[in-house]
């Protein structure tokens, strides 16, 4: 530590340079302990590019859906029960089995909230992964 002389009433003009080291000297014994570790190897199996051309089908067209103010469920413009909702959902899912088709939900303001949940637990439950919130 540097002390002052007895006859000076100014501050201080020498740097204290102890904490600078100490704290260089653990980031250097850090850097020393992590970088072998991060210099060694990953093996990374990435896709190679290749000329052919993937073959996707064109997706089925899309399910209307929509829920009136009475809570009247419509598929495509047709009306359905509650009951049968999920019946006709598994019936696209096994026909269009991995290019399931956009489910378009259409709510009334009006609806009641759990008829809506109803409908996402029944596309949920059927594997219907593409939904769409339309007006």
């Amino acid at each position: 530590m540097a002390f002052s002389s007895a006859g000076s009433t100014g501050p201080l003009a020498e740097i204290n340079v102890t904490p600078l080291v100490d704290v260089m000297l653990v980031l250097l014994i850090i850097f020393i302990v992590t970088a072998p570790i991060v210099a060694r190897p990953i093996d990374v199996a990435l896709p190679q590019a290749t000329d052919r051309r993937i073959e996707r089908p064109d997706p089925p067209p899309p399910v209307e859906l929509r829920l009136d103010a009475a809570n009247q469920l419509t598929w495509n413009g047709t009306p359905i029960g509650a009951g049968e909702l999920r019946a006709r959902m598994q019936a696209q899912a096994q026909s269009h089995a991995g290019n399931l088709p956009e489910l378009r939900i259409a709510s009334d303001p009006d609806s009641q909230y759990e008829a809506l949940v109803r409908i996402l637990a029944a596309a949920d439950a059927t594997g219907m992964r593409r939904i769409a919130f339309v007006r």
